[in-house]
């Protein structure tokens, strides 16, 4: 009996979330319901990872991911992770108050966390009996990192870590976002620096943050696009990254304003022929909705929200303008139907270029 094994090699973004403290978890918890958990847990984290990256294997209490790519939207990545901390917390958080067990399964849930490793290299997939394993040098530097100083170093449970290398693969100063400098070494794998980012830090600040959210209560009026035959996470980047956008709602998006990595604060310069659009992000949640402010001539200051909506088939996009009274209100009800009209154009564009990526995936 044979087995065929077939090989290509590739360059991109190698990805492992590992849930911390789950070894002594499970030492001290019965272990039916210890695997209840943990299949809980990951089930959580695949689903925030797989729209952008795809999952290669679940190993134990890590799931492995990678992205063929030569560049790394710095955004796209960082909001990523953040995504999938924020949704496996919330998640941790949920099953701790919805339980009323007293076994050391439930009782001991609040101690796991998620540390994320990420790193940029080469590594080839090979398809073993109809199966895919990636193999190389760099496959084995990101699961080696699991192993690590970083909670001794910065006295911390939920981080990232982020290789020099993924970090030029992105092309930004990390610094500025939070990011301390990190030194690993090992016997095989020589010297090993990165960044490491507090995910804790971000998660509780999280929480803290003001919202900028228009509900349908507050709306002057919605959009509503059809069904864009795409997950939340992809439809987002088409929506959000500027080189993106430029393929179906402007001839150029500049970032003009908010440091490298997109959310509040970030200024973008929608150019349209002759016509510049200043944009202003108000509040950025992703997968789930941004809030963005524009400054329109005798109107002034109008804010939409943005919302993104899973659905069976794909995802559906609302946008919502909040409502104002006295006079702005007579001024919307006369912007309004060239504002559904131009958004019904740009969705008819965005699918269009959703449906042609997606054809070549």
């Amino acid at each position: 009996m044979s087995t065929t094994v077939s090989a290509s090699t590739d360059h991109g973004c190698l990805l492992v979330a590992d849930i911390s403290g789950y070894t002594s978890y499970l030492m001290g918890s019965e272990l039916d319901h210890a695997q209840d958990v943990l299949g809980d847990l990951m089930e959580t984290v695949v689903r925030a990872l797989e729209a952008t990256f795809r999952v290669s294997k679940l190993e134990g209490d890590a799931a492995f991911a990678y992205a063929v790519v030569d560049r790394i939207d710095a955004s796209m990545l960082l909001d990523t992770i953040d995504a999938c901390y924020f949704t496996f917390r919330a998640r941790l958080r949920d099953v701790d108050r919805a339980t009323s067990c007293d076994c050391n399964a439930c009782v001991l849930i609040p101690h796991l966390d998620l540390k994320v490793i990420v790193h940029h290299g080469a590594f080839a997939r090979r398809k073993v009996a109809g199966s895919e394993e990636l193999t190389g040098r760099d496959v084995i530097l990101v699961h080696r990192l699991l192993k690590n100083s970083v909670s001794e170093t910065f006295g911390v449970r939920g981080y990232a870590l982020l290789t020099d290398a993924c970090v030029d693969a992105m092309g930004i100063d990390p610094e500025p976002l939070g990011y301390r400098r990190h030194v690993e070494r090992y016997d095989d794998l020589g010297t090993v620096s990165g960044y490491v980012g507090d995910l804790e830090e971000r998660w509780l600040a999280e929480q803290e943050r003001r919202r900028v959210y228009v509900t349908p209560a507050d709306a002057a009026f919605e959009v509503t696009s059809g069904v864009f035959t795409a997950p939340p996470e992809v439809v987002w980047e088409f929506l959000t990254v500027p080189e993106r956008r430029a393929l179906w709602g402007a001839d150029r998006v500049d970032q003009v304003a908010g440091g490298a990595r997109r959310g509040v604060g970030t200024t973008n310069h929608c150019i349209h022929g002759k016509d510049v659009i200043v944009e202003h992000l108000l509040d950025w949640r992703p997968f789930r909705y941004y809030t963005v402010g524009y400054t329109f001539p005798l109107l002034g200051d109008w804010y939409w929200t943005l919302e993104l909506e899973p659905v069976d088939e794909g995802t559906r996009v609302h946008v919502r303008p909040v409502a104002y009274s006295g006079r702005r209100a007579v001024l919307i009800r006369l912007f309004r139907r060239k504002v559904e009209r131009d958004f019904a154009a740009a969705f008819e564009r965005l699918g269009a270029v959703l449906d042609r990526e997606l054809a070549t995936v």
